[in-house]
């Protein structure tokens, strides 16, 4: 728990380098495009004129955060781009089909009232697609410190539950900036903030501008309560003591507490093959909406033991609560493929890249109007792909356990033709098309046919 002088302190910090922050994110955006040559001249420039109110390494984090701010803003608006131009042209294509017609894969839609709304939405589309190609081209992004959602809050307290005080608290907690990259020949790992994993203490170096509310020596302040890392503690204490670690001081203006988050690059000395990784057993891993599917398969593509269902019912949490339970349920991955000597998890190569780009438009068999469009799309929203693939990928590594994304095309189909009546046959346990599913997923990895060979499998 720190003391009133150390929260004092940490806020002049934090709201003198978000002042900073959000200043030189501003002049990064009126520079828009700039090729290598004149990033690297830019943000050499802006660090200069940073180092004069702050330090040199205090400057090289807060530019280094703002051409990463601009970098996703920048692919976020591509991004937004691709799918409002995928929902022009689906819905030009069915309106150049008369009402109730068909050519080809393509129909009309199925009433004048229909076809006179969609109408309506592809001028409101185009002007959409017209101000975000404009904001392309002229390099223009949209960057809000602190957050967009929080930021449209404002206009809305009483559905969000805050008063203008508990706002402006948030807000301002938001836009603080306490952030220190590390750097690996410096003493623990970090010339700015330091953590002795000894003694518990943190030190920071103070900005040039508030070097008087130092208590240490060369303007640095020490917190009076120690930090503690209760997990991986360990593997952070042996970090410091040769190599770098970047940290971040934040602020939880609910519980009123404040955070210390170490990070740093882990280097993986373990390059396995993929015909490695297909002589041992793997964990075949089917991501479904509120569960996870999984069965572990042997090398010679048969299941084993038997089918393994991890609860991951995401509906209506938050961001951090959400990113908590996948956490929670890929650790039980983890500790089953362990339990199993498994060499690798094998996963689908799943995004719904089309049905997230096109949004409600209607393809093929996907329901688009109506409760079932809205349930196909909270279906899609629900399935956390991405974010499961890029944790899988990070926990996994750092188990030193290998991921083996393949191709999704079918499994679904094929796990219930050829698996799942022999499956029930076979185990005394309930298996849903799911676990079959992961069973093809499984053998796909292993490389071989989804197809089950009788005499054979």
């Amino acid at each position: 728990m720190v003391s009133d002088t150390d929260v004092e302190v940490l806020a002049a910090v934090g709201a003198h380098l978000g002042s900073l922050a959000g200043h030189d994110l501003a002049v990064r955006c009126r520079q828009g495009v700039l090729d290598s040559k004149a990033r690297a001249e830019s943000r050499r420039e802006r660090k200069r004129s940073l180092t004069n109110e702050s330090t040199s390494r205090w400057a090289g984090a807060i530019t280094r955060t703002s051409e990463d701010a601009w970098q996703l803003a920048r692919r976020n608006m591509e991004a937004d781009a691709l799918s409002l131009r995928a929902r022009c042209k689906k819905i030009g294509r069915r309106l150049a089909i008369p009402v109730g017609e068909r050519r080809g894969r393509s129909c009309g839609y199925s009433t004048q009232a229909e076809r006179f709304s969609k109408q309506q939405r592809l001028q409101v589309l185009r002007s959409r697609l017209e101000t975000v190609e404009a904001m392309l081209t002229e390099g223009q992004v949209s960057v809000v410190r602190g957050g967009k959602a929080l930021l449209h809050k404002r206009n809305n307290l009483d559905a969000a539950g805050l008063s203008a005080e508990q706002w402006r608290t948030v807000w301002e907690a938001e836009r603080l900036f306490i952030c220190a990259d590390g750097e690996a020949d410096k003493r623990l790992g970090n010339e700015t903030i330091r953590w002795d994993p000894v003694e518990g203490s943190v030190e920071i170096r103070l900005p040039a501008s508030l070097g008087h509310l130092a208590n240490r020596t060369h303007g640095r302040y020490r917190l009076s309560a120690p930090a503690r890392f209760p997990h991986r503690g360990d593997e952070l204490a042996a970090q410091v003591a040769g190599g770098a670690v970047r940290y971040d001081v934040s602020f939880d203006a609910a519980r009123r507490r404040w955070y210390l988050d170490a990070s740093w690059k882990q280097e993986s000395g373990w390059h396995p093959t993929l015909d490695d990784l297909r002589r041992l057993p793997i964990l075949a891993v089917d991501v479904n909406d509120g569960h996870l599917a999984a069965w572990v398969v042997t090398p010679d593509g048969n299941p084993a033991g038997q089918p393994i269902t991890v609860s991951l019912d995401l509906a209506g949490l938050s961001a951090d609560a959400r990113d908590g339970h996948l956490r929670a349920a890929i650790s039980e991955l983890i500790r089953t493929a362990k339990a199993h000597a498994c060499g690798a998890f094998v996963i689908e190569n799943l995004g719904f890249t089309q049905a997230r780009t096109e949004g409600r438009e209607h393809t093929g068999r996907r329901p688009s109007r109506g409760k079932r469009g809205r349930a196909f799309r909270r279906l899609v929203a629900g399935i956390p792909t991405a974010k499961f693939r890029d944790r899988l990928a990070q926990m996994a590594s750092n188990a030193g356990i290998a991921v083996i994304a393949v191709d999704p095309a079918y499994t679904s189909k094929w796990g219930a033709q050829h698996w799942l009546a022999p499956l029930n046959h076979q185990f005394s346990t309930e298996v849903s098309g799911h676990h079959a599913a992961a069973l093809t997923i499984g053998r796909r990895g292993l490389g071989q046919r989804a197809r089950r060979r009788e005499r054979c499998d």
